[in-house]
């Protein structure tokens, strides 16, 4: 996996990092990001440091002036994150590759009772009880060097989350993510699209290559929450 890291000032913030990551043509994946979201061809991944008190209502748009900034072309995924796109969490595991960005100042439960408001999201409520999205800081890619089927790549989506968040339980954080975390997986296209021949069929823990998935993503993000962890500490000190 090889990203570049670029650097931009915007509204007030100084040297921003983005991480690009060039896939050029026979990519495809499945990612939750707001760009580039579902099942579909990946051409590049652009993760997006913002700033923590991240404002602008229109991420989407913000995302598509960032990807035309860099010269990116042709479907692709973009993520922001208010974590530290400079400390980046490399892992890989048996030809899987991860890069992980972790940022844990509000770790939230996914089950969370009804009438509990996360804290990162409570000034954030608009007219009729929706939620303004807010940048991701757990951000997650993946690139798997064979062909996965759909319903592989969702399977995968489903083993690094639940390695994410086995990651986060033994780091000591309480909760199963952030309320906006994002994920891309990322595999070749199948040489062949004939029935049965669509790419590996399972991407679950005990596959073969979940297992791998599982492994990186989860050595990926226990080195980024006790990176947290550390500067944290620093910074009270």
């Amino acid at each position: 996996m090889n990203l570049e890291t670029t650097h931009r000032d915007e509204d007030g913030a100084v040297g921003l990092a983005a991480t690009v990551w060039l896939l050029g043509d026979g990519m495809r994946g499945v990612s939750s990001a707001m760009v580039g979201g579902g099942i579909g061809p990946v051409h590049w991944v652009l993760n997006a440091q913002v700033p923590g008190g991240y404002a602008r209502m229109d991420p989407v748009a913000h995302l598509a002036d960032l990807a035309a900034a860099h010269g990116l072309r042709g479907r692709g995924v973009g993520m922001l994150t208010a974590a530290s796109v400079d400390r980046t969490v490399l892992r890989s595991d048996g030809g899987v590759e991860v890069a992980a960005t972790v940022g844990l100042r509000v770790p939230t439960w996914a089950a969370a009772p009804e009438d509990v408001v996360d804290p990162e999201l409570a000034p954030e409520r608009l007219p009729g009880h929706h939620v303004r999205p807010r940048p991701g800081t757990i951000n997650i890619q993946v690139l798997v060097p064979v062909p996965m089927s759909d319903g592989a790549l969702v399977n995968a989506v489903m083993t690094a989350t639940e390695a994410k968040t086995q990651a986060l339980l033994e780091a000591g954080y309480p909760g199963t993510g952030t309320a906006s975390d994002a994920v891309c997986i990322v595999a070749p296209v199948a040489s062949v699209r004939s029935a049965g021949e669509a790419g590996e069929p399972f991407g679950g823990p005990r596959s073969a290559w979940g297992a791998r998935i599982a492994r990186a993503v989860h050595s990926a993000v226990t080195a980024g929450a006790h990176d947290y962890s550390a500067r944290l500490r620093e910074r009270r000190l």
